[in-house]
């Protein structure tokens, strides 16, 4: 490896671990730095949605599109990564059935297919579907294995030369004239890199980041719980089709299903209060669309942050704020090599990776193609390869620890 890289990743989800892998293989010398175990963030403490674009369709029509498109891209490069389901948004009797034609029709703009199905035929479909359930869609949704996502990342990269080292948090930044001269390692390093240009991919830890370098960055992180519940006979992922709200959403997870979740703001992503209720509705509204998962055993809950990027947010409500994503070149702040990527989601992370590449390829001189959306991730059709990677880079995450060392 080389001691001093020439590009800096601080931040080991989907989105740092997309950048290393998309730098080295445009034969940059990368290095990756997380604090913890790859994944161990926000990427790894989510529902695992495989976002057909379907829930933004409406709200966001470039970031569904996005989606769309990633989505599809995912499903040939990333293998046992992801599962195909299928996904239904269903509408109760008490759910407005406008909001249902509307989410329909935005949906078939951007050009994801749906298929409508009345209530009688949806129950027949998928058995232990509520009474309530006055008709439905169906969305080509899917399930993300995060943990194996981000080490399939890590471990291409590092195929290709660039190095990964979970467990090192950065310690501290110096900043000089001409932008940051160096970054101080800590944990598993313990030493300090000269890098040409670092790149800020902390999800909702940015802020925190961009203040060691001077700078800042207009987080507005939301907290929401997850529960994983004992329940096996539901195939396609639910979503309640209504305005966004606590407990609207239902995925499969060998033989379970994880129930989510609320959106509470916070003001750190590292120190927050999580109460009881949100698992208490959370559950109870799933249960509106799924009603056995009212008495279904918990396996476990967890909370994940949302990496929400609104420098003018001023409300608590941050359901509305984009799930699009944004790269901060803060040259414009004084720090002409620092890079933030903010925002957006886990099934877009391929595409963070490949603009803020793109710009930071433009900044260094490298005049290298992005390759990551042809080319398939490194053991990607081999399970047992890739719960190696996850071992080696620090084990599985809430989100799908129940698939790590399985082979489904």
């Amino acid at each position: 490896m080389s001691v001093e890289p020439t590009v800096l990743v601080i931040g080991g989800g989907a989105t740092g671990t997309g950048i290393a892998r998309d730098l080295a293989l445009r034969d940059v010398d990368v290095m990756l730095v997380e604090r913890g175990g790859l994944g161990s963030g926000t990427t790894g403490r989510s529902h695992g949605l495989l976002h057909s674009g379907a829930r933004y369709a409406d709200s966001d029509a470039q970031g569904a599109s996005d989606c769309l498109a990633e989505s599809q891209t995912l499903r040939g490069i990333a293998g046992e990564c992801i599962r195909e389901t299928g996904g239904l948004f269903v509408r109760l009797d008490s759910d407005d059935p406008e909001y249902f034609d509307a989410k329909r029709r935005a949906c078939e703009k951007i050009g994801i297919q749906t298929d409508r199905l009345d209530g009688d035929t949806a129950r027949e479909r998928i058995p232990g579907l509520a009474d309530s359930v006055a008709e439905a869609f169906r969305v080509p949704d899917g399930v993300i294995f995060p943990s194996r996502l981000v080490a399939a990342n890590a471990a291409d990269a590092a195929a290709h030369g660039g190095t990964i080292c979970p467990q090192t948090p950065v310690a501290e930044i110096d900043v000089g004239a001409g932008g940051v001269e160096t970054v101080h390692l800590g944990g598993a390093a313990e030493k300090s890199v000269t890098p040409d240009c670092v790149i800020n991919a902390a999800g909702a830890w940015a802020g925190e980041i961009a203040g060691m370098a001077g700078v800042t960055v207009g987080m507005a992180p939301s907290r929401g719980v997850m529960v994983s519940l004992e329940y096996d006979r539901l195939d396609p992922v639910l979503n309640r089709c209504r305005e966004p709200s606590d407990g609207d959403i239902l995925v499969p997870h060998n033989g379970a299903v994880v129930a989510g979740t609320t959106s509470v703001p916070v003001s750190t992503p590292d120190d927050y209060e999580t109460a009881e209720w949100e698992v208490e509705q959370t559950i109870e509204e799933c249960a509106a669309m799924v009603p056995a998962v009212a008495e279904a055993t918990e396996r476990r809950r967890w909370w994940g942050v949302r990496p929400l990027y609104a420098p003018d947010e001023t409300g608590t409500d941050r359901r509305g704020i984009s799930r699009g994503f944004t790269v901060l070149d803060h040259g414009e702040d004084g720090v002409s090599n620092f890079y933030s990527v903010v925002g957006g989601k886990l099934t877009t992370y391929r595409k963070m990776a490949a603009v803020t590449s793109d710009r930071v390829c433009e900044y260094l001189g490298v005049d290298e193609p992005c390759t990551t959306g042809e080319k398939q991730l490194r053991g990607a059709d081999d399970p047992e390869r890739l719960d190696a990677f996850v071992d080696r880079y620090g084990g599985p995450n809430p989100t799908d620890t129940d698939v790590h060392g399985t082979s489904d």
